[in-house]
Protein backbone atom coordinates (compact mmCIF):
# COMPACT_ATOMS: atom_id res chain seq x y z
CA UNK A 1 0.00 0.00 0.00
CA UNK A 2 1.56 3.53 -0.99
CA UNK A 3 2.07 5.66 2.14
CA UNK A 4 1.69 9.45 1.41
CA UNK A 5 4.80 11.21 3.23
CA UNK A 6 3.43 13.92 5.42
CA UNK A 7 5.88 17.47 5.88
CA UNK A 8 4.85 17.89 9.63
CA UNK A 9 5.53 21.49 8.76
CA UNK A 10 2.90 22.06 6.27
CA UNK A 11 0.21 22.55 7.90
CA UNK A 12 -1.58 22.02 11.26
CA UNK A 13 -3.52 19.12 9.63
CA UNK A 14 -0.30 17.38 8.35
CA UNK A 15 1.19 17.94 11.84
CA UNK A 16 -1.51 16.65 13.08
CA UNK A 17 -2.07 13.17 10.53
CA UNK A 18 1.81 12.48 10.91
CA UNK A 19 1.67 12.67 15.09
CA UNK A 20 -0.94 10.33 14.20
CA UNK A 21 0.43 8.01 12.31
CA UNK A 22 3.79 7.78 14.52
CA UNK A 23 1.89 7.51 17.66
CA UNK A 24 -0.19 4.77 15.79
CA UNK A 25 2.61 2.74 14.91
CA UNK A 26 4.63 3.38 18.12
CA UNK A 27 1.73 1.65 19.94
CA UNK A 28 1.83 -1.45 17.53
CA UNK A 29 -1.73 -0.78 15.72
CA UNK A 30 -2.62 -1.13 12.44
CA UNK A 31 -5.39 1.51 11.19
CA UNK A 32 -8.16 -1.20 11.40
CA UNK A 33 -7.13 -1.93 15.10
CA UNK A 34 -6.80 1.42 16.32
CA UNK A 35 -10.15 2.54 14.48
CA UNK A 36 -12.30 -0.84 16.52
CA UNK A 37 -10.57 0.68 19.30
CA UNK A 38 -11.96 4.80 18.79
CA UNK A 39 -15.35 3.19 17.13
CA UNK A 40 -14.32 4.30 13.76
CA UNK A 41 -13.47 2.37 10.57
CA UNK A 42 -9.37 1.97 10.02
CA UNK A 43 -10.37 4.02 6.51
CA UNK A 44 -11.30 7.24 8.60
CA UNK A 45 -7.85 6.42 10.25
CA UNK A 46 -6.12 6.25 7.16
CA UNK A 47 -7.90 9.51 5.72
CA UNK A 48 -7.12 11.75 8.72
CA UNK A 49 -3.58 10.53 8.73
CA UNK A 50 -3.77 11.45 5.11
CA UNK A 51 -5.08 14.71 5.58
CA UNK A 52 -7.76 13.87 3.44
CA UNK A 53 -10.24 14.22 6.04
CA UNK A 54 -9.93 16.60 9.20
CA UNK A 55 -10.25 15.20 13.11
CA UNK A 56 -13.00 16.25 15.06
CA UNK A 57 -12.81 16.85 19.11
CA UNK A 58 -14.69 13.99 20.15
CA UNK A 59 -12.06 11.52 17.82
CA UNK A 60 -9.51 13.42 19.28
CA UNK A 61 -10.49 12.79 23.03
CA UNK A 62 -11.10 8.70 21.66
CA UNK A 63 -7.56 9.13 20.01
CA UNK A 64 -5.75 10.63 23.51
CA UNK A 65 -7.21 7.94 25.85
CA UNK A 66 -6.39 5.08 23.08
CA UNK A 67 -2.96 5.64 22.72
CA UNK A 68 -2.41 7.41 26.37
CA UNK A 69 -1.05 10.62 24.52
CA UNK A 70 -2.07 12.89 27.58
CA UNK A 71 -4.47 15.27 26.02
CA UNK A 72 -2.12 15.70 22.90
CA UNK A 73 -4.51 15.36 20.29
CA UNK A 74 -7.18 17.44 21.94
CA UNK A 75 -5.27 20.21 22.62
CA UNK A 76 -3.68 20.01 18.26
CA UNK A 77 -6.98 19.86 16.99
CA UNK A 78 -8.17 23.68 17.85
CA UNK A 79 -5.63 24.64 15.71
CA UNK A 80 -6.34 22.27 12.98
CA UNK A 81 -9.89 23.22 13.11
CA UNK A 82 -9.12 26.79 13.29
CA UNK A 83 -7.20 26.10 9.88
CA UNK A 84 -9.55 25.32 7.99
CA UNK A 85 -11.05 28.70 8.16
CA UNK A 86 -10.56 30.92 5.03
CA UNK A 87 -6.99 32.32 5.55
CA UNK A 88 -8.30 35.85 5.93
CA UNK A 89 -10.61 35.03 8.53
CA UNK A 90 -8.09 33.27 10.48
CA UNK A 91 -6.22 36.48 12.29
CA UNK A 92 -10.13 37.65 13.67
CA UNK A 93 -10.76 34.25 14.42
CA UNK A 94 -7.70 34.26 16.83
CA UNK A 95 -8.51 37.36 18.36
CA UNK A 96 -12.15 36.88 18.96
CA UNK A 97 -11.00 33.72 21.28
CA UNK A 98 -8.83 36.19 23.59
CA UNK A 99 -11.94 38.97 23.77
CA UNK A 100 -13.31 39.47 26.96
CA UNK A 101 -16.56 41.57 25.02
CA UNK A 102 -18.03 40.63 21.49
CA UNK A 103 -20.39 43.28 19.94
CA UNK A 104 -21.82 42.61 16.68
CA UNK A 105 -23.90 44.00 14.30
CA UNK A 106 -25.54 41.28 11.34
CA UNK A 107 -27.44 42.50 8.78
CA UNK A 108 -27.93 39.27 6.63
CA UNK A 109 -27.07 36.24 8.77
CA UNK A 110 -27.34 35.09 12.07
CA UNK A 111 -24.08 35.66 13.95
CA UNK A 112 -21.24 32.80 13.82
CA UNK A 113 -21.31 32.45 17.27
CA UNK A 114 -24.94 31.92 17.31
CA UNK A 115 -25.95 29.39 14.63
CA UNK A 116 -26.48 25.89 15.05
CA UNK A 117 -24.62 23.32 12.92
CA UNK A 118 -27.67 23.40 10.40
CA UNK A 119 -28.05 26.67 9.75
CA UNK A 120 -23.93 27.16 9.41
CA UNK A 121 -24.38 24.18 6.48
CA UNK A 122 -26.72 26.28 4.69
CA UNK A 123 -25.29 29.61 5.34
CA UNK A 124 -21.70 28.53 3.93
CA UNK A 125 -23.23 26.29 1.09
CA UNK A 126 -25.02 29.58 -0.28
CA UNK A 127 -21.83 31.27 -0.34
CA UNK A 128 -20.30 28.77 -2.26
CA UNK A 129 -17.76 27.22 0.04
CA UNK A 130 -15.72 24.72 -0.59
CA UNK A 131 -14.64 21.57 1.93
CA UNK A 132 -18.42 22.02 3.40
CA UNK A 133 -17.87 19.57 6.46
CA UNK A 134 -14.56 21.09 7.39
CA UNK A 135 -16.09 24.48 7.44
CA UNK A 136 -18.98 23.62 9.36
CA UNK A 137 -16.89 21.99 11.91
CA UNK A 138 -14.34 24.81 12.27
CA UNK A 139 -17.47 27.88 12.60
CA UNK A 140 -18.94 25.67 15.08
CA UNK A 141 -16.14 24.67 17.04
CA UNK A 142 -15.42 28.35 17.07
CA UNK A 143 -18.44 28.88 19.65
CA UNK A 144 -16.19 26.55 22.33
CA UNK A 145 -15.36 30.62 24.02
CA UNK A 146 -19.08 30.60 24.94
CA UNK A 147 -18.69 27.25 27.06
CA UNK A 148 -15.18 28.39 28.89
CA UNK A 149 -14.70 29.26 32.64
CA UNK A 150 -15.14 33.00 31.70
CA UNK A 151 -16.46 33.26 28.17
CA UNK A 152 -17.19 36.33 26.50
CA UNK A 153 -19.62 38.68 26.94
CA UNK A 154 -21.34 38.83 23.56
CA UNK A 155 -23.81 41.72 22.65
CA UNK A 156 -25.52 40.52 18.85
CA UNK A 157 -27.86 43.13 17.18
CA UNK A 158 -29.67 41.42 14.47
CA UNK A 159 -31.71 43.01 11.64
CA UNK A 160 -35.10 41.68 11.49
CA UNK A 161 -34.52 40.75 8.00
CA UNK A 162 -32.23 37.64 9.10
CA UNK A 163 -35.48 36.11 10.94
CA UNK A 164 -37.65 36.15 7.51
CA UNK A 165 -34.03 35.04 5.69
CA UNK A 166 -34.20 31.27 5.24
CA UNK A 167 -31.34 29.54 4.82
CA UNK A 168 -32.15 25.91 4.60
CA UNK A 169 -35.56 24.38 4.98
CA UNK A 170 -38.63 25.18 7.57
CA UNK A 171 -36.72 22.82 10.37
CA UNK A 172 -33.42 24.59 9.94
CA UNK A 173 -34.69 27.85 10.54
CA UNK A 174 -37.29 26.67 13.48
CA UNK A 175 -34.13 25.50 14.91
CA UNK A 176 -31.79 28.07 14.76
CA UNK A 177 -34.31 30.83 16.00
CA UNK A 178 -35.07 27.86 19.12
CA UNK A 179 -31.66 28.32 19.69
CA UNK A 180 -31.53 32.19 19.87
CA UNK A 181 -34.11 31.97 22.03
CA UNK A 182 -32.65 29.73 23.96
CA UNK A 183 -29.62 31.46 24.30
CA UNK A 184 -31.34 34.36 26.06
CA UNK A 185 -30.88 32.74 29.15
CA UNK A 186 -27.34 32.96 29.28
CA UNK A 187 -26.67 36.09 30.84
CA UNK A 188 -23.78 36.42 28.68
CA UNK A 189 -25.17 36.25 25.78
CA UNK A 190 -27.52 39.27 24.33
CA UNK A 191 -29.44 39.60 21.63
CA UNK A 192 -31.53 42.54 20.23
CA UNK A 193 -33.36 42.87 16.64
CA UNK A 194 -33.38 46.13 14.50
CA UNK A 195 -37.25 46.06 13.51
CA UNK A 196 -37.88 46.84 9.93
CA UNK A 197 -39.71 49.78 11.11
CA UNK A 198 -36.66 51.55 11.54
CA UNK A 199 -35.75 52.56 7.77
CA UNK A 200 -33.09 54.95 8.97
CA UNK A 201 -29.82 53.87 11.18
CA UNK A 202 -25.80 54.08 11.16
CA UNK A 203 -25.08 50.71 9.74
CA UNK A 204 -26.16 51.22 6.47
CA UNK A 205 -22.75 50.41 4.95
CA UNK A 206 -23.22 46.45 6.36
CA UNK A 207 -22.28 43.94 9.52
CA UNK A 208 -19.22 44.86 11.49
CA UNK A 209 -17.98 43.53 15.08
CA UNK A 210 -16.45 45.42 17.74
CA UNK A 211 -13.80 43.65 19.93
CA UNK A 212 -12.92 44.36 23.64
CA UNK A 213 -9.68 42.72 25.50
CA UNK A 214 -8.78 42.87 29.08
CA UNK A 215 -5.41 44.45 28.15
CA UNK A 216 -4.93 45.93 24.44
CA UNK A 217 -6.81 48.02 22.12
CA UNK A 218 -10.45 47.70 20.74
CA UNK A 219 -10.38 46.42 17.48
CA UNK A 220 -13.18 46.79 14.60
CA UNK A 221 -13.39 44.01 12.23
CA UNK A 222 -15.39 43.59 8.65
CA UNK A 223 -15.83 41.75 5.58
CA UNK A 224 -16.57 41.51 2.42
CA UNK A 225 -16.43 38.54 -0.23
CA UNK A 226 -12.83 37.46 -0.22
CA UNK A 227 -11.08 39.28 2.75
CA UNK A 228 -11.55 40.41 6.55
CA UNK A 229 -11.00 44.17 7.61
CA UNK A 230 -8.97 45.31 10.74
CA UNK A 231 -8.89 48.07 12.69
CA UNK A 232 -7.44 49.10 16.37
CA UNK A 233 -6.90 52.53 14.71
CA UNK A 234 -8.85 54.81 17.90
CA UNK A 235 -10.84 57.17 15.49
CA UNK A 236 -12.46 54.11 13.54
CA UNK A 237 -13.12 52.51 17.02
CA UNK A 238 -14.69 55.40 18.17
CA UNK A 239 -17.27 56.13 15.31
CA UNK A 240 -18.11 52.43 15.47
CA UNK A 241 -19.02 52.83 19.19
CA UNK A 242 -20.78 55.44 18.59
CA UNK A 243 -22.93 53.55 15.64
CA UNK A 244 -23.54 50.43 17.77
CA UNK A 245 -24.70 52.47 20.93
CA UNK A 246 -27.60 53.98 18.28
CA UNK A 247 -28.23 50.66 16.79
CA UNK A 248 -28.82 49.12 20.81
CA UNK A 249 -31.09 52.48 21.08
CA UNK A 250 -33.12 52.01 17.68
CA UNK A 251 -33.22 47.92 18.29
CA UNK A 252 -35.52 46.43 20.59
CA UNK A 253 -35.23 45.23 24.12
CA UNK A 254 -34.13 41.96 24.69
CA UNK A 255 -37.41 40.60 25.83
CA UNK A 256 -39.52 42.39 23.32
CA UNK A 257 -36.67 41.10 20.67
CA UNK A 258 -37.35 37.32 22.28
CA UNK A 259 -40.75 38.12 21.50
CA UNK A 260 -40.66 38.88 18.56
CA UNK A 261 -38.17 36.25 17.48
CA UNK A 262 -40.99 33.73 19.00
CA UNK A 263 -43.48 35.11 17.00
CA UNK A 264 -41.24 35.20 13.59
CA UNK A 265 -40.86 31.27 14.51
CA UNK A 266 -44.00 30.27 14.86
CA UNK A 267 -45.70 32.01 11.92
CA UNK A 268 -43.21 31.68 9.53
CA UNK A 269 -41.34 28.53 10.78
CA UNK A 270 -43.78 25.84 13.24
CA UNK A 271 -45.50 23.09 11.52
CA UNK A 272 -49.48 24.36 10.51
CA UNK A 273 -52.53 22.34 11.12
CA UNK A 274 -53.74 21.16 7.31
CA UNK A 275 -57.81 21.17 6.75
CA UNK A 276 -57.82 17.32 8.21
CA UNK A 277 -56.02 18.48 11.88
CA UNK A 278 -52.67 17.00 10.93
CA UNK A 279 -49.58 18.95 10.64
CA UNK A 280 -48.18 20.45 7.59
CA UNK A 281 -44.85 22.10 6.88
Amino acid sequence: MHIRELDPSGSPLDYYGYELRRAREAAGLTQQALGSIVFCTGSLIGQIETTVRVPTREFSERVDAALGTDGTFSRLVGLVLRSQLPSWFQPYAELEVRATNIATFQAQVVYGLLQTPEYARAVLEAGWADQLDDQVAARIDRQRILRREKPPMVWVVLDEVVLHRPFGNRAVMLQQLTHLLNLQERREVRVQVLPLGVGHHPATAGSFNLLRFENDPDVVYSENYDRGYMTANSDVVRDCSHRYDHLQAAALSVEDSAALIARVREERYAEQPGPDGSAVA
